[in-house]
């Protein structure tokens, strides 16, 4: 199963869910706080998700790897590239 069908799937399980609580389509005669609690969950839900988004993209973001080899190495390459630009008559 791919990620796109579990996410999906557990997107679907949770609006039934929500859909069942909410429009009572069993007739389970839960109480009205229940409903009442129930009817904003999806923007709750968004909302979270969107703070946990962003918590986590904060976070990649600070504790993000400086790659001082990899930048030495691109440092020299474009040293040996304006040289050999040089050499072919190029001037910059």
């Amino acid at each position: 199963m791919t990620k796109l069908l579990e996410w999906v799937f557990g997107v679907s399980v949770i609006g039934a869910a929500w859909a069942l609580v909410t429009f009572d389509l069993l007739n389970l005669r839960l109480p009205e706080a229940y409903k009442e609690v129930a009817w904003p969950m999806p923007v709750y839900l968004l909302v979270v998700f969107g703070c946990y988004s962003l918590a986590t993209v904060g976070y990649r973001v600070a504790t993000f790897n400086d790659c001082e080899e990899a930048s030495k190495e691109l440092q020299d390459q474009i040293k040996e590239a304006k040289e050999d630009l040089r050499k072919k008559g190029l001037n910059m």
